[in-house]
Formats: structure tokens, sequence, C-alpha cells
């Protein structure tokens, strides 16, 4: 067996990979990587990131995001999103967006990866997993950014606050919300009737 085809042995279908952790199976690891990305056995996703694709019925499947943004940052701490993920709240936020948001510890900025744009965010806080309350605090964090009428997604953000979790929801802004929507959730907690303020 050569010593490429022992490197092939440890890269399963589907699994994305570093540079670092090819290096650990060949002492070879550029020039393995090269064959390997020349027969298409591995694609390249973005600077020291490879992809053993997964065979489908259909070709091969692109990577998964959360294998992708995983190798990519080398930290399993980040949560991807999209404003997208508003739609599900109810609040008459439709739009959708080409754009997929990862908030993490260490980067900032735009990434392609794979082919596709990602929006990283560096943030103190998040969730492991994306909850209705995450996302009613998000939602008011970035309003400036979505294409509603804001006057309209704010009157029903409030209606579902006032619907839900209370304590969950308070508990949420304090954690993840800016200072102005901390302000907006808490003026809501203390008198559900007052209107919303200008920022």
């Amino acid at each position: 067996m050569t010593k490429l085809q022992e490197l092939k042995k440890h890269l399963r279908p589907g699994k994305v990979y570093r540079r670092e952790d090819l290096a650990q199976w060949s002492s070879s690891v550029d020039r393995h990587l090269q064959q390997l990305l020349a027969e298409g056995y591995l694609t390249k996703l973005s600077t020291g990131v490879y992809h053993r694709p997964k065979q489908t019925a259909f070709g091969k499947a692109p990577a998964e995001d959360d294998a992708l943004v995983e190798a990519f940052l080398k930290d399993d701490r980040y949560l991807v999103t999209s404003p997208n993920a508003y739609n599900s709240l109810g609040v008459g936020a439709t739009q959708l967006y080409n754009k997929t948001v990862v908030y993490n510890h260490k980067r900032h900025g735009n990434f392609m990866l794979g082919g596709r744009e990602f929006e990283f965010r560096r943030k103190p806080a998040f969730p492991k997993t994306l909850t209705k309350e995450f996302l009613l605090v998000d939602l008011v964090n970035n309003l400036d950014q979505l294409a509603e009428d804001r006057d309209q997604v704010l009157a029903r953000v409030k209606e579902r606050a006032l619907q839900g979790n209370r304590t969950a929801l308070t508990r949420a802004a304090k954690e993840y919300g800016m200072v102005r929507t901390r302000k907006f959730f808490n003026t809501l907690a203390a008198d559900p009737h007052a209107s919303w303020f200008p920022p």
C-alpha cells in the first residue's frame, strides 16, 4: 500500500479537514494534497481547509455548514444562523436573505468557504442553539439591517414577547442584547403598554 493510499484510509466522506489534520497521517502532506485535489478525492474550501465529498445520487454533496465552520474556526463554540430565521417568529418578517451569519469568539468579517460567503461576527456571548427568545433579541439587535418596516415588526415583536416566556426573554435580552435592545425589552417588561421609542 502506498503512502497516499494509507492517507486515504483516514479520510471519511462528508468530513472537513485542516492541513494540520492531514499532517498527522502524511510526512509529505503538501505533495499528497496536490494529488488528492488533482484526482478530485478532496476539494479545497478555503486556505488550509479541505473537504472529502460524500457521493450521492445527484453528485458530490457540499460540505455541511457546521463541519465547514468548525474546521475554519478550529473551535466548536459558534452559532450558525441567518436573517431568514426571523421569518419563523410570526412577526411579519418575510424577506429572504442570501446570508449566513456565524456568531463566534474568534473571527470577524466575510469569508468565502466552499464557494459560499459566510459573515463571521465576533460576539462575547451567544447560545449553543437557536431559541425563540434569542431570535427575538437578535432581530431587535439587527433591526436596522432588515428590509422590513421597522415599526410594524417591532409592534409584532411586542405582541410575541407578551405572549411568550417573559422570564426567558428578559434573560436573553440581558445576555445577548445591545443597549438599545435591552432598553426595549426592559421597558416592555415594566410596562406592556409602553410605546416604542427612537433609538
